[in-house]
C-alpha cells in the first residue's frame, strides 16, 4: 500500500471521523464512547506502518503534492521527526480518549468533547505532516477552535472567561505568525518549505513567527492562559499538555527553523536565553502556587523550554534530545494530569492545603504519580534523565554552558516543587478524605507511569529513532 495512504489516514480518519461523533451520539451513548476510541486507537496505528519506511529510506524523506487553489499544494512531508511526534501524540490521546470514558461520565456536552478531542488530536496530525505554511497554519488554528471549547466544558462563567483568554492569546499569536509567513512568501514566493531550505530569512519574519510558537507552547510572557486553563477537565488538561497542543509550536519550530530556514545570528544568539528565562520564571511561580493543575500547568511551561533548547542547538545530540523529551514529558505529563483528575474527583479539591495523607486512600495513584515525577525531574533509569541529559549536553556541544547551567538549576527547582506537592497531597499532616478512581482511570496512569520507567530501561528503542530523526533533519539544512 502506497505511504501516503497511511499518512492521509493518520490525518483524516480523526478530522472526518470526529464530525460522525454526535450522530453516532444520537444513536448510543456506549457505541459514541467506543468509536472515539476506536478513531484514537487508528490514528496510533496508522503512522506505524510509516517507520519501517523512514527507517530503510537513505533519504529519511517521502514527499507527496497534492494541487490545490491558487497553486497553495496540499504537501506531504513524511520523515523520522513526523512520525517519531505523531506516534508520540496520538498513542498518548489514545489513552486519554480511553481513559475519559469513565472521567466524564455524566456530564453534559459528552457529544462534543469527544468530536473535539479526536478533532484536536487530528489537528496536530495534520500539522505535524504539512510541509505547506498555509496549511500548517490551518490546522494550528483547529487546535486552536478545539482547545477553546474544551477548556470552557464545564460551561460556568468563569471557565468560559478563561476559555477566551486562551483562544485569544493563541490566536493572536497565530495571526502575527501568519504575517510572518506572508512576508517570507514575497520575498521567495513559496510556502513550500521543502522549496525554501537553507534560505535566509529576515530577523523581523523570525519575531513574527516565534510570537506564534511561544503563544501556542505558552513561554513567558505569553504563557498566562496555560494555568487558567486548568479549570477544564483532567483529560483536556492533559492533552493539552502532554500530546498536542503546547507541543505543536515546539514541533513547529523544529520544522520551520531546524529543516526549512537558516535563521539569522541574533535571534540565535537570543532564543536560548528566551526561553531558559521563561522556563527559570514558571518554575519559580510553580514553588509558590497551590493549586495541582496550576502547579502541574507552571511545570509544563519550564519543562518545554528544554524542547526548545534542545532544537535551537542544532546538534546531533540536542535535537534527538529534545525529540526525545516530547515523548518522554508526553508520558509522565499525562500521567500526573490524569492522576490529578482522579485526585480531583475522589476528593473534590485542588488546593494542597487542604490535601493529605493520601496515600493511604489512594495508594495506586500515589505510586503512579511518584513516578511519573522521577521521569519529569529526570532520576535515572526513567526516561525523562535521558531526554535531559541529551538537551544538557547538545548545549555545552553548542557552546553554551551558562546555558547548560541554567538547564541544571531548573532541573533542581522541577525536584522541589515537585517533591513538595507530592509530600503535600500524599503525605503531610492532613487525613484527606478520598478513594481511588474506576479501575479504567486507575489502570491508565499505572500504565503511563510503567512506561515513563520502561522508556528509560530500553531507552535504545526510542532514543535510536530519535537520533534517526535528529540526523535526517539536520542533514536537510547543511
Amino acid at each position: 500500500m502506497d505511504i501516503s495512504f497511511y499518512a492521509l489516514g493518520t490525518i483524516f480518519v480523526p478530522v472526518i471521523g470526529s464530525i460522525t461523533i454526535p450522530i453516532i451520539g444520537l444513536l448510543s451513548k456506549k457505541l459514541r464512547n467506543l468509536w472515539a476510541v476506536l478513531l484514537g486507537i487508528a490514528t496510533f496505528i496508522l503512522p506505524l506502518f510509516l517507520m519501517s519506511y523512514v527507517i530503510k529510506d537513505p533519504s529519511g524523506e517521502f514527499i507527496f503534492r497534492y494541487p490545490f487553489i491558487f497553486g497553495l499544494d496540499f504537501i506531504l512531508l513524511i520523515d523520522a521527526l513526523s512520525v517519531f511526534v505523531s506516534i508520540v501524540s496520538s498513542f498518548i490521546g489514545a489513552l486519554i480518549l480511553l481513559y475519559s470514558i469513565d472521567y466524564i461520565a455524566g456530564n453534559e456536552f459528552q457529544d462534543e468533547y469527544y468530536m473535539m478531542v479526536v478533532m484536536f488530536i487530528g489537528s496536530m496530525m495534520g500539522l505535524v505532516y504539512s510541509g505547506n505554511l498555509v496549511f500548517m497554519y490551518l490546522f494550528w488554528e483547529i487546535a486552536a477552535i478545539c482547545s477553546w471549547r474544551l477548556i470552557g466544558f464545564y460551561r460556568y462563567p468563569e471557565h468560559i472567561v478563561k476559555a477566551d483568554k486562551s483562544f485569544l492569546i493563541t490566536f493572536f499569536g497565530a495571526v502575527v505568525m501568519l504575517f510572518g509567513f506572508i512576508q517570507i512568501h514575497g520575498a521567495t514566493h513559496t510556502f513550500d518549505m521543502t522549496a525554501m531550505r537553507t534560505v535566509p530569512v529576515s530577523s523581523f519574519a523570525v519575531f513574527l513567527i516565534l510570537i506564534g510558537m511561544f503563544s501556542k507552547s505558552a513561554t513567558f510572557p505569553l504563557h498566562t492562559w496555560l494555568p487558567d486553563a486548568g479549570v477544564a477537565p483532567s483529560t483536556v488538561t492533559s492533552l493539552l499538555h502532554a500530546a498536542v497542543l503546547v507541543k505543536i509550536g515546539v514541533y513547529a519550530y523544529a520544522r520551520i527553523f531546524c529543516y526549512t530556514f537558516n535563521i539569522p545570528v541574533e535571534w540565535n544568539t537570543a532564543i536560548p536565553v528566551l526561553v531558559m528565562f521563561s522556563s527559570l520564571v514558571s518554575a519559580g511561580a510553580a514553588l509558590v502556587e497551590y493549586d495541582i493543575k496550576r502547579i502541574l500547568a507552571l511545570s509544563t511551561v519550564s519543562q518545554i523550554g528544554y524542547i526548545f533548547l534542545g532544537f535551537w542547538t542544532r546538534t546531533v545530540m540536542g535535537v534527538a534530545g529534545a525529540a526525545l523529551f516530547i515523548l518522554m514529558h508526553g508520558l509522565a505529563k499525562a500521567g500526573l494530569f490524569l492522576c490529578a483528575g482522579i485526585i480531583e474527583h475522589g476528593t473534590g479539591k485542588r488546593d494542597i492545603r487542604q490535601l493529605g495523607g493520601l496515600f493511604r486512600s489512594m495508594p495506586f495513584t500515589a505510586a503512579s504519580f511518584l513516578l511519573c515525577i522521577f521521569s519529569v525531574i529526570g532520576i535515572p533509569p526513567f526516561g525523562g534523565f535521558f531526554s535531559k541529559f541529551m538537551v544538557i549536553s547538545g548545549t555545552v556541544e553548542a557552546g553554551r554552558p551558562g546555558v547548560a547551567f541554567a538547564g541544571l538549576l531548573i532541573a533542581v527547582m522541577t525536584a522541589i516543587y515537585l517533591f513538595r506537592l507530592f509530600h503535600a497531597v500524599f503525605l503531610g499532616q492532613g487525613n484527606t478524605e478520598g478513594h481511588e478512581g474506576s479501575s479504567l482511570m486507575v489502570g491508565i496512569v499505572v500504565a503511563l507511569a510503567v512506561l515513563s520507567l520502561m522508556a528509560g530501561v530500553f531507552i535504545g528503542l526510542s532514543g535510536g529513532f530519535a537520533e534517526l530523526s535528529a540526523i535526517h533533519l539536520l542533514e536537510k539544512i547543511k
